[in-house]
């Protein structure tokens, strides 16, 4: 499975890194990418991508112009799927009396 973002966020540093190359980061190295392939649902540095043309020259790869066809970094799908009043908590229910999505502690609570 890809590793989809690595966020590089330090203490007083307005930086980070949304896409991180999914082979620098199997050795430790968080370099930021610049490709994306569908075939193998990885993202690529300038440097991997150009071995990975090599290997694999008939796979769907997407450049940075086209970050919509990326996939969306862990920290969105997680603050996305993340209950407003639970933030521990992930959306996992849907009541269907208020048109709501809610975890599983507010469904019992507020939604019975």
């Amino acid at each position: 499975m890809a590793t989809f973002s690595q966020s590089t966020v330090g203490k007083g540093s307005d930086s980070f890194t949304d896409f991180s190359c999914s082979p620098c980061l199997e050795i430790k190295i968080d370099q930021w990418a610049e490709f994306y392939c569908d075939n193998c649902v990885k993202f690529y540095c300038e440097k991997c991508i150009n071995l990975h043309g090599q290997l694999f020259g008939k796979h769907v790869t997407y450049g940075r112009g086209e970050t919509s066809k990326w996939p969306v970094c862990k920290e969105v799908e997680d603050f996305i799927q993340k209950c407003d009043l639970h933030e521990d908590k992930r959306l996992e229910m849907f009541c269907n009396d208020h048109s709501q999505l809610c975890c599983t502690n507010f469904a019992f609570v507020n939604h019975r």
